[in-house]
């Protein structure tokens, strides 16, 4: 084990459980948050385990994780929120006045 798999692995040990009990436990701030700092360690990790491997193209994962993880947290959002009209809202309005 050199020194890039240690690296990965105290990232791991130290904010894996940790941002894993976030998304698992609390209210939906709280769960969003821990969804965020997760998807950072886990872009961390990758970053770490290409120099550990001597493969720079396994980087390619880690820049993807890093694009997608904004749109991620913003379907979570999105979920958590839920619509944000009852099940009359203004397009059923629309369609009524229609017929």
């Amino acid at each position: 084990m050199n020194a890039w798999e240690a690296a990965a692995l105290v990232l791991l040990a130290a904010g894996g459980p940790v941002c894993l009990w976030g998304v698992a436990r609390g209210s939906a701030v709280r769960r969003l948050t821990a969804l965020s700092l997760l998807s950072t360690v886990v872009g961390a990790v990758f970053m770490v385990l290409p120099q550990a491997y001597a493969r720079p193209s396994y980087q390619d994962l880690a820049l993807v994780l890093a694009v997608l993880s904004p749109a991620g947290t913003l379907v979570f959002t999105r979920f958590v929120a839920g619509r944000p009209y009852d099940s009359e809202g203004p397009e059923r309005e629309s369609v009524r006045e229609t017929s």
